[in-house]
């Protein structure tokens, strides 16, 4: 092997770089038929998305908490939103790696935030912040850090209603 193998830093990128290989392989005619070449490489990228998947979904409750946050800070669980808020967004840091941050997409994790946000805030007879953008106000970088300032991802919430 002439470099290391990500495997261990960024299996997005090793499980896609495997399964291109694979894919070589399969187009060699000297290779065993036996091996269904098409489908291991399905496989192994498979592994690559739902680590990118479970990403977005770390985020998604990442987001969705701090909406009911900002949106009914009095509410009685506030403070279990503020434990789970740091919570989701740790373990999303440790899940992520770089080669994630153009795969996510964050239009679909900013909606399905705001979406569960607003249902798991009408069940209990809250209600969402109205005016929120349409594309989510915190950058990913911000929320992807080992440093995350919660109190800041509040206000950057709060200001982007407050300033439409």
């Amino acid at each position: 092997m002439d470099r290391p193998s990500p495997y261990d830093d960024d299996i997005v990128t090793w499980a896609e770089e495997q399964a291109t290989a694979l894919r070589a392989l399969a187009q060699r005619p000297d290779l065993s038929n036996v091996v269904d070449w098409a489908n291991v490489a399905e496989e192994i990228e498979s592994v690559g998305r739902s680590h990118l998947r479970a990403v977005e979904g770390l985020l998604i409750q990442t987001l969705a908490h701090l909406l009911k946050r900002v949106s009914a800070p009095l509410a009685p669980a506030s403070l279990h939103w503020r434990e789970e808020i740091a919570t989701f967004q740790f373990t999303a840091w440790n899940a992520y790696e770089a080669s994630m941050r153009q795969r996510l997409n964050w239009d679909r994790i900013w909606k399905s935030a705001v979406t569960a946000a607003e249902a798991g805030l009408g069940a209990h007879g809250n209600v969402l912040l109205p005016g929120l953008p349409k594309a989510c106000p915190i950058r990913p970088e911000d929320l992807l850090t080992e440093t995350f300032d919660m109190e800041r991802a509040l206000r950057t919430l709060a200001t982007s209603v407050a300033r439409r």
